[in-house]
C-alpha cells in the first residue's frame, strides 16, 4: 500500500485525511505541507486506517521509500522494527504506570502508538524536527484513536524546557547523527550542560549522546525510560559521557546489545544497544545481555548482572556482554605474544605520502609503506612484493643530519608542504618537528582493523612500514618464520567479527587492545602447522 504514496505531497495528503490536524500542537510548517498536500480518496484512506489499526505503519514505510536511507541518515531518521518496539514497551509495562509517555524523536509515532495501546490513560507526547514526519505521527495517533490525549511539537529536544509534571516514560530511538553535522553552538551546549553535572563531554559525540543528556535535564527522579541507539558509545572515548550518565543521574538498569545479524536497524548493518533506566536510582548492578537473532528479543529481561564498580573501572563495556570464553588448552592471548600498535598518523596524507612535491627528497627518507587497507587484502597471507606500494616522506627531527647536497630538495618539499598548510594541522603542531612523521619500525605482521568482515592478517616479508589504516603486530619474543606464518594462518581463519565492535554503516573495528585479547596458539603449538 505504501507504493501508492509515492510523493511527499501524497504522503501529506494521506496524513491529513487520517486526521493529523486533530492532534494538538499543529505547527505552521505542517500547515504549509497540508495546504500543498495531494488529495486522497476516501476508499484509500479507509484502507490505510485499517492497516494502522492492525498495527502497521504504511505512512512510515512510504516515508522510508520516498526519502532514501542516505537522505534520512543526514537527520538520523532510522525507523525501529515493530518487534523491538514491542520488547521495549513490554519492559515499560512492567514499571510503574506513567502519566505521560515522551518520544524525543517521534518519527511516525511507532513507539507512541504502542504506548497508547499499553497505557490507556497516559498522555502521548512526541517531539520532532521534520514537519512531514510530525504529520505522519499525528496521522498514526489519530487513526489509532489517540488524538485527544496526544500532543506533537515541532521542536528540538535539546531546547530549554520545563520538567514534565507527574511520572514520565521516555522511550524511543534517538537520531543517530555524526558529530561532523552538529554545529559549534550545540557542541558548546553539550560541554557546558555536562559540566553542570561535573561530567566531561567530547565534542566528537554523536547526536544520540545529546538526547540522553537532554533526558536527564527534562526528567525528575522516578521517571524511567528505554532508548535504542547505535552501540558504539559503549566503547569509544566520546561515549564516556553517556557511560557516566548511565552510572550517574540517568540511573541505568540494563543494556541489551543487538548484533547486526538481528538487523535492529533496517537501513544499517550495525550493532544496537537498548538501554533501560530509572532516573535518580543507583542500582548495585546492571543487567547486560547480547542478542544475535531477532526472535530472541521477545522482551528485555535476562542477562548477567555486572556490579557497577566493575563498570566504573572499565572503559569499554561491550566485551562484558560476551559469555565468558575459556582459553582453549595450549592457547594464549595474542597480547602475550605480540604488542599491537596502530600505524603512524601522518597528519596530512596528501602531503607526506610522496607525490611530485617530494621528487627531490632523498630516497632514504621515502619509506615504502602500507597506506591503504586494500593493499593488505590484495597481498594474501604474505606480502612479498613492495614495488606497487607508495612511499611516506619521513624526515629527521634535526635537518642538520642532511647532507649539504640533500638540503635544497628537502627545503623545496617543506615549502610546498607549508603552502598546503601541513605545518598547521593538529598532529603536526604536536610533533617535535612538524615535518617529521616518525614512522614505526616495520612490523613482522600487519593487519587491517576496520572492515565489513574479520581483519586480514599478513606476514610482512618485505619489511614495509604502515600508517594508521593498519595495525602492526610486534612479537615480544623471537618467533621463527614458521611460527610467524602459522600465526598469520590461524588469525586469518580463527577470528570472527563478533570479537570486534560493529559501528553504524556495518563496519567492524578492532582496537589494538581488542586484538590483543584474541586467543591464539602458544609458541610451542605455532612450531607446527595449525590444523
Amino acid at each position: 500500500m505504501a507504493d501508492e504514496l509515492i510523493t511527499e505531497a501524497s504522503l501529506a495528503g494521506a496524513a491529513i485525511a487520517l486526521g493529523a490536524a486533530d492532534v494538538m500542537g499543529f505547527s505552521e510548517a505542517e500547515a504549509k505541507l497540508a495546504h500543498d498536500a495531494a488529495p486522497i480518496n476516501k476508499k484509500f484512506t479507509q484502507r490505510l486506517r485499517a492497516e494502522i489499526l492492525e498495527g502497521g505503519d504504511p505512512l512510515g514505510t512510504a516515508f522510508s521509500q520516498i526519502r532514501s536511507a542516505d537522505i534520512r541518515r543526514n537527520s538520523g531518521a532510522t525507523y525501529t522494527p515493530s518487534r523491538i518496539v514491542r520488547a521495549m514497551m513490554m519492559w515499560a509495562a512492567e514499571q510503574p504506570t506513567p502519566d505521560r509517555v515522551v518520544d524525543p524523536g517521534v518519527g511516525s509515532a511507532r513507539f507512541l502508538c504502542a504506548a497508547g495501546r499499553t497505557f490507556g490513560n497516559a498522555q502521548l507526547i512526541g517531539l520532532e524536527l521534520d514537519p512531514l514526519a510530525a504529520l505522519m505521527a499525528r496521522a498514526n495517533l489519530a487513526a489509532s484513536g489517540f488524538a485527544k490525549r496526544s500532543f506533537i511539537e515541532l521542536v528540538d529536544y535539546r531546547s530549554p524546557s520545563n520538567i514534565f509534571a507527574g511520572r514520565t516514560l521516555f522511550i524511543g530511538n534517538p537520531p543517530y547523527v555524526r558529530h561532523h553535522q552538529i554545529n559549534a553552538e550545540w557542541k558548546r551546549w553539550l560541554v557546558e550542560t555536562a559540566a553542570c553535572y561535573d561530567l566531561k563531554a567530547s565534542q566528537l559525540a554523536g547526536l544520540h549522546i545529546y538526547f540522553f543528556l537532554a533526558t536527564v535535564l527534562r526528567a525528575a527522579p522516578g521517571d524511567y525510560g528505554s532508548f535504542i541507539t547505535a552501540a558504539e558509545w559503549l566503547d569509544v572515548n566520546y561515549g564516556q559521557l553517556l557511560r557516566d550518565l548511565f552510572l550517574g543521574p540517568l540511573g541505568g538498569k540494563g543494556i541489551i546489545i543487538v548484533e547486526p545479524t538481528a538487523a535492529p536497524f533496517p537501513d544499517a548493518a550495525t550493532t544496537a544497544a537498548i538501554t533501560t533506566f530509572q532516573v535518580g536510582s543507583k542500582p548495585s548492578s546492571v543487567r547486560l545481555r547480547r542478542v544475535q537473532r531477532m526472535k530472541d528479543l521477545a522482551d528485555l529481561s535476562g542477562g548477567k548482572r555486572v556490579r557497577r564498580e566493575r563498570l566504573e573501572l572499565e572503559s569499554r563495556w561491550s566485551r562484558l556482554t560476551h559469555t565468558d570464553r575459556g582459553c582453549p588448552e595450549g592457547f594464549v592471548e595474542l597480547g602475550e605474544l605480540c604488542r599491537v600498535h596502530r600505524g603512524t598518523v601522518t597528519g596530512a596524507n596528501a602531503v607526506f605520502i610522496a607525490n611530485a612535491d617530494a621528487r627531490d627528497v632523498p630516497d632514504r627518507y621515502k619509506l615504502r609503506s602500507i597506506t591503504r587497507a586494500r593493499e593488505l587484502i590484495a597481498a594474501g597471507r604474505i606480502l612479498s612484493d613492495a614495488s606497487m606500494l607508495r612511499k611516506v616522506v619521513d624526515l629527521p627531527d634535526d635537518l642538520d643530519e642532511l647532507e649539504p647536497d640533500e638540503r635544497p630538495g628537502v627545503e623545496r618539499f617543506l615549502a610546498a608542504a607549508r603552502a598546503r598548510g601541513a605545518h598547521e594541522g593538529y598532529v603536526a603542531r604536536n610533533r617535535r618537528a612538524w615535518w617529521s612523521v616518525g614512522m614505526r619500525a616495520p612490523a613482522p605482521i600487519l593487519a587491517t582493523y576496520m572492515a565489513r568482515s574479520a581483519p586480514t592478517f599478513v606476514r610482512n616479508a618485505v619489511e614495509v612500514r604502515h600508517i594508521n589504516i593498519a595495525h602492526g603486530l610486534y612479537p615480544r619474543e623471537q618467533l621463527s618464520e614458521t611460527q610467524l606464518r602459522n600465526l598469520v594462518d590461524y588469525l586469518c581463519t580463527g577470528i570472527s567479527v563478533l570479537d570486534g565492535r560493529t559501528y553504524a554503516g556495518g563496519l567492524t573495528k578492532f582496537e589494538p587492545g581488542e586484538m590483543e585479547r584474541l586467543f591464539v596458539p602458544s609458541p610451542s603449538l605455532l612450531k607446527e602447522a595449525i590444523a
